[in-house]
């Protein structure tokens, strides 16, 4: 187990924009070559908006882009016509491919933190896609197909317990609460990177967690 804790995430974001963004990945500046990707996954970024901050529109392509809202609502449009807001438990995925353009605001009055999660695609380039799931549920397990990689949410109440999927490679990130995975206690932030190691339980701990955990290829 490769355990990343909530304090070594690099701090970047835009104070004066109201932006605040904790990369797990080295990432723009925080270059750091050791800490490149997991598998699939290049970015776990989590971004705090201040009420009507946001990213202009910005381009991206040949990734993979999943989006979980902690609080708040995100706004979010892009330039195949795509309008939506996101709130929490939705999980909105878009896939850039070739080449799209999207903005990303939180036009609420009140704070917005969602977690954002950047995946390499298996093969580069095609046609851009969207998909938003409301509500989704903790039984069902979100695909994306094009990075062959498979989300699952787990919402868990103090004590109960939860398998991790077996995969690969495993990341697990604790989005709020505390949970024990073997003898390795973890906090919201903190992160998990499994290779192989078999059998493994979440159990929540305290007021219950929120947990995202993605299976990975190699």
């Amino acid at each position: 187990m490769d355990v990343r804790r909530e304090d070594s995430r690099y701090r970047g974001g835009d104070a004066a924009r109201g932006i605040e963004t904790l990369h797990s990945f080295s990432f723009g500046p925080h270059y750091d070559p050791g800490n490149l990707r997991f598998g699939a996954l290049i970015a776990c970024n989590e971004e705090r908006l201040a009420p009507g901050a946001g990213f202009d529109e910005h381009p991206h392509s040949h990734t993979e882009i999943v989006t979980w809202v902690v609080s708040g609502e995100l706004t979010h449009r892009d330039s195949a016509g795509h309008e939506t807001v996101v709130r929490p438990g939705d999980v909105q995925c878009l896939s850039a491919a070739a080449g799209v353009r999207h903005v990303e605001r939180n036009d609420a009055d009140v704070p917005l933190v969602f977690l954002q999660m950047w995946l390499a695609p298996l093969e580069p380039g095609g046609e851009p896609s969207y998909d938003v799931v409301h509500g989704i549920a903790d039984s069902t397990p979100y695909a994306v197909p094009r990075a062959g990689a498979m989300l699952h949410v787990r919402r868990l109440t103090a004590g109960e317990r939860t398998a991790v999927p077996e995969a690969k490679l495993g990341y697990v990130h604790v989005v709020r609460g505390e949970v024990r995975v073997g003898d390795v206690e973890l906090g919201a932030g903190d992160a998990l990177r499994l290779s192989g190691e078999g059998e493994l339980e979440l159990v929540a701990s305290g007021g219950g967690a929120e947990v995202l955990v993605w299976e990975l290829g190699g």
